[in-house]
């Protein structure tokens, strides 16, 4: 195979790994490297006939994730004792929400920065907390990009902590204020669910149908579908642990019509459903639509070496994820005060 197909169908269906020789390995973990989904595969490959070399490399990368995992966790109990006295709800996103909520989307995942969602009106609060308690420092001194994040953006300025080098984002919404859906943020969080009920003031994950949501507009209406194959592989993951639960369909097609997300997250399963072999619903899905070979292409422009191809298809979503993010002549102000700024 000339593309990142080899990872989507390894993990898709681990026995078709059966047969690999080093001919197939080494391109299949590259891949996996580079779209951040090693640690996902090798839990995925946990327990099937490989050469000792290649079992040792999935083992060491399954204790790596599992260590991110243990990280994950911890940084989201720091973010919560440093906001205990915040009356407002604290939202896990991406994730830490999976692996804290025990989701199989959490397995193996690669794990970043700490992402939580809080209302807006409770962002001075949780700044200054993080700052003042937490033991979290700004990252952004240019005073440019901090008035940019806040006027801007659906998160505060970045956010490291100084002992641990952890970062957070605070988000008080999922998407840019100038993106062209809006979604709705005050029902992200009203409708969002406690880790542990007997904590009301505990923190919480989305809802699932809210959840789906937010990973579709994170791939496909604010960026370059960069980690678009971890993105989609949660997307299969979270509709797998939610797909059969009564009412659940009906509940995703309303929530995104109600995010302004219909048309993203129609996308997203249907590209699932195309390179994972995601269970979907047809009704929500939709059928037919031309414009998903692109993406497809998109998203498996890999070669053997794991390196990145089709540098003019990458170009374009590159240029699509700022056309999506800002009005044309607010993105060209942007860029030129960036540019001048070097």
């Amino acid at each position: 195979m000339t593309d990142a197909r080899l990872l989507t169908r390894a993990l898709a269906d681990p026995p078709s790994t059966a047969s690999f020789g080093p001919a197939d390995w080494t391109p299949l973990i590259a891949m996996a490297r580079a779209e951040q989904l090693l640690g996902s595969l090798a839990h995925r490959l946990d327990g099937l006939a490989q050469s000792d070399k290649v079992a040792e490399l999935l083992a060491a990368a399954r204790a790596s994730a599992d260590h991110a995992r243990r990280t994950a966790l911890w940084e989201a109990e720091m973010a919560r004792r440093a906001l205990a006295d915040i009356d407002a709800r604290v939202i896990l996103l991406k994730g830490t929400a999976y692996v804290a909520a025990g989701l199989s989307a959490g397995i193996g995942r690669s794990i970043g920065d700490l992402d939580i969602l809080v209302p807006r009106a409770s962002l001075d609060a949780v700044e200054r907390a993080l700052i003042g308690r937490g033991g979290w420092e700004w990252v952004k001194e240019d005073d440019y990009d901090d008035a940019y994040y806040r006027r801007w953006m659906h998160e505060l300025p970045p956010l490291i902590h100084k002992e641990r080098d952890r970062m957070i984002d605070v988000h008080h919404t999922i998407l840019p204020p100038t993106a062209r859906p809006t979604p709705d943020a005050d029902a992200l969080i009203a409708d969002s669910e406690a880790l542990d009920p007997s904590e009301p003031r505990g923190l919480r994950v989305l809802s699932p149908p809210d959840m789906i949501c937010h990973a579709a507009c994170h791939m496909l209406a604010d960026g370059d579908l960069a980690g678009g194959l971890r993105n989609l592989w949660d997307i299969d993951r979270l509709l797998r642990d939610f797909g059969e639960r009564e009412g659940f369909w009906d509940d995703l097609a309303a929530r995104a019509e109600r995010h302004q997300l219909t048309k993203p997250v129609a996308r997203a399963l249907r590209l699932a459903e195309a390179l994972y072999g995601t269970p979907v619903d047809g009704d929500v899905a939709g059928r037919g639509r031309a414009g998903d070979a692109l993406y497809i292409r998109r998203l498996l422009a890999r070669d053997g070496w794991g390196r990145e191809t089709r540098k003019g298809l990458r170009q374009a979503f590159y240029i699509r994820s700022h056309w999506l993010r800002m009005p044309p002549a607010m993105l060209a102000r942007h860029l030129w005060t960036k540019w001048r700024k070097g």
